[in-house]
């Protein structure tokens, strides 16, 4: 059997408050989603003045680009140049959420929504370059 690395509490707490500074930083409002590996919800943060559906397109992000072990800038390309993608089952096809990556191995993945979906990706990477 082999060992896998996965995230802890304080991984996401670090990431959470990376993006949170980036987003500040900014003036931005947000809603950052963490998940695991599986898309199941590790951490969450709405910030005040950030609209509520902001929470679950986050999460939707998160979700495509854990599951999917890729950006979901990715689907977004694709969904133009084939609109069949947009039924495609592994969650919301929109940039804007990055795929946590350890040793080679997706551990889980960053969503946000809230401002434009390119500022919505620095946000993700300002979390995930807090991980080192």
């Amino acid at each position: 059997m082999r060992s896998k690395p996965s995230l802890t509490l304080a991984d996401v707490k670090k990431m959470l408050a990376a993006c949170e500074a980036e987003a500040t930083k900014n003036k931005w409002n947000v809603s950052i989603a963490i998940v695991d590996e599986g898309a199941h919800l590790l951490g969450f943060l709405r910030m005040d003045g950030c609209g509520p559906i902001s929470a679950e397109v986050a999460i939707g992000k998160a979700h495509t680009s854990a599951l999917t072990r890729r950006p979901s800038k990715l689907f977004e390309d694709r969904v133009k140049d084939r609109p069949a993608f947009i039924t495609f089952p592994a969650g919301t096809l929109i940039q804007g959420a990055l795929p946590i990556m350890h040793q080679n191995e997706c551990v889980g993945a960053i969503g946000v929504s809230g401002v434009q979906s390119h500022e919505d990706e620095q946000i993700a990477q300002a979390g995930i370059n807090a991980l080192g």
